[in-house]
């Protein structure tokens, strides 16, 4: 087919998990976009194809998406590859995408590994409705307000991490979860290391810290949904719309944790939903 963009899924580890689809696309179009084309090539030369590699990341996406549309409208078939796994997920390239639906030309995906859905199918916690968080901000604020957010959470959260900041990360939860929240973790799935381990937040925390090599490799972390609280009296009602009228919802939380004895994230929630 002519003027089409295959979005091609690729191993996450295992060469073996790619479909017989995917590789038979792969040999049929006329190039290659991937991110990392270095890392890419590898993969193709497993494959024992010779195919012309493109770079498309989010410092040349806007540029490169042109040039790939006017290929593909002179008739060139093409495919977006990931460096690992299914691509646009957490990822460039949904630019490319779009490029090729406004110019119309047919995109069509080609479904295989995913490190999200391959986490969530191993980690033991509700798999009914989740959140994919992707990578969380690295520091400051922003990173504090994200884990507060995953802290209150009701539904299953899917979180990226960089190894060098997953004990950061663990410690920083455990400090605003209950002690029976549960986490696991998901490292180097599909590798020769791959390690699967669910437990409390703070057991894994302890773990981690015990164990350097849980600090290296491809990181996914299945944080368990935060129980619902329950209400509170009309006086401490009252007493929250004073705070939240004068304070952010993270300090009002604080102090009326302190006040009620209830736990932070759970006073944080209510807030939530009174400014909801």
């Amino acid at each position: 087919m002519n003027s089409v963009l295959y979005v091609v899924s690729t191993p996450i580890g295992n060469l073996d998990d790619i479909s017989r689809r995917a590789v038979s696309v792969l040999e049929a179009v006329d190039w290659v976009a991937a991110e990392d084309t270095r890392h890419s090539q590898r993969l193709l030369d497993q494959l024992g194809l010779r195919k012309r590699m493109i770079s498309c990341h989010d410092h040349n996406e806007n540029v490169r998406s042109a040039e790939l549309v006017e290929r593909m409208k002179n008739g060139e078939k093409g495919a977006l590859i990931s460096d690992a796994g299914t691509p646009l997920v957490s990822d460039p390239g949904y630019r490319l995408v779009r490029a090729c639906q406004d110019a119309g030309i047919q995109v069509v995906p080609v479904p295989g590994a995913s490190a999200l859905l391959a986490a969530l199918a191993a980690a033991g916690q509700p798999s009914d409705r989740f959140v994919f968080e992707g990578f969380i901000p690295s520091k400051g604020a922003p990173r504090q307000q994200a884990i507060e957010r995953l802290a209150t959470s009701d539904i299953t959260s899917i979180i990226y991490e960089a190894p060098h900041r997953v004990l950061s990360f663990l410690e920083a939860l455990r400090d605003e979860v209950s002690s029976e929240r549960e986490i696991t973790l998901c490292r180097e799935l599909t590798k020769q290391f791959e390690t699967i381990r669910r437990g409390s937040v703070a057991e894994l925390c302890d773990w981690v810290a015990s164990d350097s090599n849980q600090q290296r490799g491809e990181l996914v972390l299945i944080l368990s949904p935060a129980e619902q609280a329950a209400g509170w009296s009309d006086r401490d009602q009252a007493l929250a719309k004073l705070l939240l009228a004068e304070l952010p919802a993270s300090r009002a939380a604080k102090i009326l944790a302190a006040h009620t004895g209830m736990k932070r994230q759970e006073v944080y929630a209510l807030l939530e939903a009174m400014n909801g």
